[in-house]
């Protein structure tokens, strides 16, 4: 019991690094895997090509990241510490620290639930980018934590940088 709490402690160290972190990686991938399914949002273009289909979800992706990033990174950060910190209470209760992980994974799934299957699938991409950075290093460095937001910001570059020259050069 006495070398769990330990465990527990030192994992504490770096949550809200490693939190940003994955909200980065996880916002950047959630954005593009939108992008994919659903390249025409507005319904203002038809889509009858390959072609076309990339080019639609390659000049989504770009509003997806505005609107979506911020909100996995406010509302997704300070629910998914929550929901660490409920699981971590329950397992430390009832001495078993496979609950953690049960108990933080429904949390994330009934936090995700707020914009019902797009938030929920954000919610599930979230909690396993986190529980993969958890397991490859137990403290993450706030230097660590700014430099991952670069993904997003270059990412975002990128795909706005290919709409640029696809209406500059292609039409």
């Amino acid at each position: 019991m006495l070398k769990y709490r330990k465990f527990v402690r030192k994992e504490r160290i770096g949550i809200l690094q490693r939190k940003i972190m994955s909200a980065s990686v996880s916002g950047t991938i959630f954005a593009i895997i939108l992008g994919f399914i659903f390249p025409n949002l507005f319904g203002d273009i038809s889509i009858s090509s390959i072609h076309e289909y990339f080019f639609a979800s390659i000049s989504i992706i770009p509003f997806y990241m505005m609107y979506s990033l911020p909100a996995i990174l406010i509302y997704g950060v300070i629910t998914s510490i929550i929901s660490d910190k409920v699981g971590d209470f329950i397992s430390i209760k009832t001495k078993e620290k496979k609950v953690e992980s049960i108990v933080s994974g429904l949390l994330h799934i009934v936090f995700g639930l707020i914009l019902i299957w797009l938030s929920l699938g954000a919610a599930m991409l979230f909690f396993i980018t986190d529980r993969i950075m958890k397991r490859r290093k137990q403290q993450y460095k706030w230097l660590e934590a700014i430099k991952s937001l670069a993904l997003p910001v270059v990412t975002w570059l990128i795909f706005m940088g290919i709409v640029w020259v696809k209406d500059m050069f292609l039409n």
